[in-house]
């Protein structure tokens, strides 16, 4: 039986799944189905106070993440969910580096619904996509600190309203440090919780 400090060792150095090769990627969907068995949180929904908080990805097989990595002069940086379990809100931010004074980033908010004891219907509602520094962003607190003020910001900042930006996320697992989630595309989100 593998635990969380293997899957851990296995996921080090993959660039959250853009250097995975398929073998790779065999032994972490087995590492991650073995610790799913052994939930400590069998009703991760009602354990608000582990999924509050600001969660960096450190692996997923969602390839319209690991795509941004191979535009030329873009470097996927930190990926970010964060969960604000008080509003049912979810933000997803994804830094991103490149030429000097060019870091952008990409955000998506949106809210959530459970619909079981393991899981939340996803209503996406709004895109910001700009320079780092035109938005000011500091930090994933200091950047969902001005989104929640009601802040509109110098970028790309749309409402998304199509019912097609809807899905859905399961927590697998999840403790006081790691959450691992499957999505409605199939994909698989291993996550750790920022300090």
């Amino acid at each position: 039986m593998l635990g969380k400090s293997t899957l851990l060792e296995i996921i080090a150095g993959k660039n959250r799944g853009v250097l995975a090769t398929p073998s790779d990627q065999q032994a972490i969907l087995s590492a991650v189905a073995q610790l799913e068995d052994r939930n400590p949180t069998p009703q991760p929904l009602a354990a608000l106070d582990l999924l509050e908080g600001n969660w960096r990805l450190l692996y997923t097989t969602s390839q319209e993440l690991l795509r941004i990595d191979q535009i030329p002069l873009l470097k996927l940086g930190q990926i970010y969910q964060c969960i604000r379990t008080q509003t049912a809100t979810l933000y997803n931010i994804a830094e991103i580096s490149g030429l000097p004074y060019l870091e952008g980033m990409v955000s998506v908010v949106a809210q959530f619904e459970p619909v079981s004891e393991k899981r939340v219907n996803v209503q996406f509602q709004r895109s910001i996509i700009g320079l780092q520094r035109l938005v000011d962003y500091r930090s994933p607190e200091h950047f969902i600190q001005e989104i929640e003020s009601g802040k509109r910001f110098p970028a790309i900042d749309f409402q998304i309203t199509a019912r097609e930006q809807r899905g859905w996320l399961e927590i697998t697992y999840l403790d006081e440090d790691l959450r691992i989630g499957r999505g409605n595309e199939g994909n698989v989100f291993v996550l750790t919780k920022a300090r």
